[in-house]
């Protein structure tokens, strides 16, 4: 939300909105970054950690949006990205100036080979991650970007420089912290070569561009460091969380949670940024977390964020799935996590790619259209990333009509806006509110265990699974087929407390479930 009419969001924008998200029903907020920052990566390139950029407001800003956030009884997160800076940071300056200086080893720096660089290692965006510095004639690391430049995490003088940025948000009162790319931290301290990957796109971050990231990150220093964190986290009399943004296998995720819960509090789950909305799908991934997390874990439920190709645009704008995902999000086990928009069935941006901001879509502009969407994913991520679409005026509430938003105002927010589907019963953005106060009203469903019925060979497409926390019992039944199918009930099921089609139930205890429709029963 943009305040002053600059057609920027800002932090007294978003103050002036956290009464919906109250009233929607949310209990967090997480915040991408609005430190100081050159925004040539729109603020994971921060060049200050303790001060704001201007664009968005103050530290006085900053101070009222925890309080408000906290005076309506919710928390708030911050993104800390801890892997890198920007390349204008003092630090790297100062890095970069000599051999000599005394930030030099706050980054990495290595003697290439000959005139090629270090080792093999490629950025997750592509081409080599080591960039030739000509003022000193060394190479330096960045895992991502080239003016991002990834800090030393071997210098004890880094970790606590950044456990006292971590320290300085905490003590005003931040209730934790989103984690960028946490598992690249620690890098090989050996810098042996990365092994060769058929992996030619980065699709799980864990190898791609024909090598597997074997030796750059998910490196066991880095889940020490987890727990060094966790332990400042736990310092604090009011509990704070840690939430991670790390790619890696369950076995090492596991590890980043600790065996006694003392790693981080939670990690990201990316299973469902390309999911199929499919009974059996969402089913074998329901058994496969509870294998993998069981309580007292929880795994961390999530179809979007700022990276990835939205939701709306993977199920083909399709609200009756919208709502049956939704559905499924906030009742199985687990923390469900909404990106903005989603709760309204925001749709993928689509931009001329002379018109596109984000950097890495400016590096992959060659790739044709066609291959795009053959893989479901969009080169550039300014298609997530368009103004919130609040009412049908220009600009869609977003900022003033006269304004010119930083990203153009997707085509379709006249149809598709809070305005409009607040007061319609069959709108998506009525199903989130509703299934947040069911949520929230019934304990079963945020803290009970998980049973999930056996496939019923006559209803493939039916998914059924219930809730149980000492007395209460919660029956969750989605039908993500295109007829009506059948669920014999030989239990105690008494009474409906949400649905999002037709549904009746017969004397002999058959309940029959609409198309594309979801219910949930208690006992």
């Amino acid at each position: 939300m943009d305040s002053n009419g600059d057609g920027i969001g800002d932090l007294q924008g978003i103050i002036s909105r956290l009464d919906y998200v109250q009233d929607l029903g949310l209990e967090t907020l997480w915040l991408s970054p609005f430190f100081s920052s050159p925004q040539r990566d729109w603020g994971y390139d921060i060049s200050n950690y303790l001060d704001v950029a201007p664009e968005f407001g103050s530290l006085a800003d900053v101070e009222q949006l925890i309080k408000e956030v906290h005076q309506r009884g919710m928390r708030i997160l911050f993104d800390l990205v801890l892997n890198h800076t920007s390349d204008q940071h003092p630090w790297f300056q100062a890095s970069r100036s000599s051999r000599d200086d005394p930030y030099r080893d706050w980054y990495i720096w290595r003697d290439g080979r000959g005139s090629r660089p270090p080792n093999n290692w490629r950025s997750t965006v592509g081409g080599s991650a080591w960039h030739f510095d000509p003022a000193t004639g060394q190479w330096y690391y960045a895992s991502f970007l080239p003016f991002q430049p990834d800090l030393n995490y071997r210098n004890p003088q880094v970790i606590q420089a950044m456990l006292a940025i971590a320290r300085h948000w905490l003590d005003r009162g931040v209730d934790g912290f989103r984690l960028d790319i946490f598992h690249a931290l620690f890098k090989d301290r050996e810098f042996r070569d990365n092994p060769w990957s058929a992996n030619i796109f980065s699709g799980d971050f864990q190898s791609g561009f024909f090598q597997k990231y074997r030796y750059n990150i998910n490196q066991p220093e880095t889940i020490s460091f987890a727990r060094q964190l966790r332990q400042l986290a736990d310092s604090y009399p009011e509990p704070r969380l840690l939430l991670g943004e790390i790619y890696a296998d369950d076995e090492i995720i596991q590890q980043y949670l600790g065996p006694q819960q003392e790693g981080l509090n939670l990690v990201f789950l990316w299973d469902f940024l390309n999911l199929r909305p499919e009974a059996g799908y969402l089913r074998e991934k329901l058994h496969h977390y509870e294998i993998q997390y069981p309580e007292p874990y929880s795994p961390v439920l999530v179809y979007g964020n700022h990276d990835h190709l939205r939701l709306s645009a993977r199920i083909a704008g399709d609200q009756r799935i919208a709502k049956l995902l939704a559905v499924f999000q906030f009742t199985a086990r687990g923390v469900p996590v909404t990106y903005y928009g989603e709760e309204i069935g925001m749709s993928e941006l689509s931009l001329p790619k002379d018109q596109w901001k984000d950097p890495v879509g400016i590096r992959f502009r060659w790739v044709p259209g066609f291959i795009q969407r053959a893989m479901k994913r969009n080169a550039t991520r300014d298609g997530c990333r368009s103004p919130m679409q609040w009412n049908a005026q220009e600009n869609a509430g977003f900022s003033p009509p006269e304004a010119e938003t930083w990203l153009p105002v997707n085509q379709d927010y006249r149809s598709s806006n809070v305005s409009s589907q607040m007061d319609d019963p069959d709108s998506l953005l009525h199903v989130y509110r509703r299934l947040l106060q069911v949520r929230r009203e019934n304990p079963s469903l945020h803290r009970g265990s998980l049973v999930v019925f056996p496939q019923d060979p006559k209803n493939p497409d039916l998914l059924a699974y219930s809730r149980h926390l000492e007395e209460q019992k919660v029956l969750v039944l989605l039908n993500f087929g295109s007829r009506e199918i059948t669920f014999q009930d030989d239990s105690d099921w008494s009474q409906e407390i949400l649905s999002t089609g037709e549904w009746s139930r017969d004397q002999a205890g058959y309940i029959q479930l609409a198309a594309y429709t979801s219910l949930l029963l208690i006992n």
